[in-house]
């Protein structure tokens, strides 16, 4: 283990004695996440572009990886432990429902009435309550039931994007309230919404991969020219979008000064066509960007607090200026031709029917049509809100795939 960590960090709700004298406490966490369905169901999750329709962009279970690798060795270098952040970047997305961030819109939008819903929150919820691992005993908390993964205190904590349930006007938020009992022990000794460490780190090496990742899937997929950036109007379109997207805190002359800085790196392309060398290009430039922003991260922090191992609440992940606006530049090149492309919003308009659709079929008989893991859930539920949720819960397990064959198969 690098850094310091306590046994407090390394509690489990429920205690369960580690198998292996060898593996710490952190790895076998990381093991949970790696061997769990949830995890797997990302492969057939969008992450930018549909799911399952071409072989060469992300999902959201590739990004995840990418993800855990960057955060791994930007963690490491700080000083955390490696398995800690790792569990957490892995984590990050478990809750992400079908079509992305379209298909958490919608089902927000039909959860409203019971708390909404959040992929964030649904993450912890899988986390410590869906994904089947671990049982509480009689003595024990919510006794009988299934309490997930039982992961540490610390890479709950981790995994913890926006550590606070939800608030009048916050969109974001990280918690249900019915899963407030297993939050209020992940934050014991914790004041305030303050994010730990190893969460920061998690959350830039979340912001650094999709930014780089989603434009190199963008600019194969042909819906990002690589020329854009060197017309005046073009950036202008995507200072548009960043503010529109990412608030109007970021300055308009600061982004269009982001765009320029990346777009006449030594290793920005000077053309795309698809051929091995163009690949090879483009591949370079992601790694180049990656080490730009993680370096820039480690370098900032490190000039704050020194070069020892910095770990939990003992320090903040310090991001330069510089490099925030250039990762928030970047996602909104890919949001502005990619999100936003022509005919983008007839197919989130299906989606998001579709979803609608299935959770209103799934309410009407929820005993007779859903799966038999969440029909038992449904069953111990003893409000209608709690067993609305499991409903929710069940359409947002669903993969891209699978949510369209259900949907086949009960509402047409």
């Amino acid at each position: 283990m690098l850094g310091t960590y306590s046994e407090f960090d390394s509690q489990r709700w429920v205690d369960e004695p580690n198998k292996s004298v060898e593996r710490t406490e952190f790895a076998r966490d990381r093991a949970r996440v790696m061997h769990s369905s949830a995890l797997r169901r990302l492969g057939v999750k969008t992450q930018v572009m549909e799911a399952g329709q071409e072989d060469f962009p992300r999902t959201r279970l590739t990004h995840s990886l990418e993800v855990a690798q960057v955060g791994r060795e930007l963690g490491s270098a700080l000083g955390c432990d490696p398995d800690l952040v790792d569990t957490a970047c892995l984590s990050h997305d478990l809750g992400h429902p079908p079509f992305g961030h379209n298909g958490e819109t919608a089902l927000n939008e039909l959860a409203k009435d019971i708390g909404g819903f959040e992929g964030n929150a649904q993450s912890f919820r899988l986390l410590t309550r869906l994904e089947p691992k671990a049982v509480s005993p009689s003595s024990g908390p919510r006794p009988g039931q299934t309490i997930g993964l039982n992961l540490t205190r610390a890479s709950l904590d981790a995994a913890s994007k926006y550590p606070w349930t939800k608030q009048p006007g916050e969109v974001k938020f990280g918690v249900y309230e019915d899963d407030a009992d297993v939050f209020a022990w992940v934050r014991e000794g914790v004041t305030g919404t303050t994010s730990c460490f190893e969460a920061q780190v998690m959350d830039w090496s979340d912001d650094v991969s999709y930014c780089v990742h989603d434009v190199e899937d963008a600019v194969f997929a042909g819906h990002v020219n690589i020329d854009i950036l060197k017309s005046s109007t073009g950036r202008s379109e995507v200072v548009e979008v960043a503010q529109k997207w990412y608030g109007s805190d970021f300055a308009k002359a600061e982004l269009d000064a982001a765009l320029i800085r990346v777009s006449t790196l030594p290793s920005w392309p000077a053309s795309f066509d698809g051929t091995m060398r163009s690949l090879g290009e483009l591949k370079n430039l992601t790694s180049t960007l990656i080490g730009r922003f993680c370096v820039a991260a480690q370098q900032a922090t490190q000039a704050e607090y020194g070069k020892r191992p910095l770990t939990r609440y003992e320090a903040s992940l310090i991001v330069p200026d510089e490099a925030r606006y250039e990762v928030t530049a970047l996602k909104a090149l890919a949001a502005r031709f990619v999100m936003n492309r022509a005919g983008a919003d007839e197919m989130y308009a299906r989606q998001r029917q579709q979803i609608q659709d299935l959770v209103e079929f799934l309410n009407q008989d929820s005993e007779a049509n859903l799966d038999r893991f969440h029909t038992e859930l449904w069953l111990e539920a003893t409000t209608p809100a709690a067993k609305f949720r499991v409903v929710i819960d069940q359409v947002a397990a669903l993969t891209d795939v699978s949510l369209v064959q259900w949907h086949q198969r009960s509402c047409t």
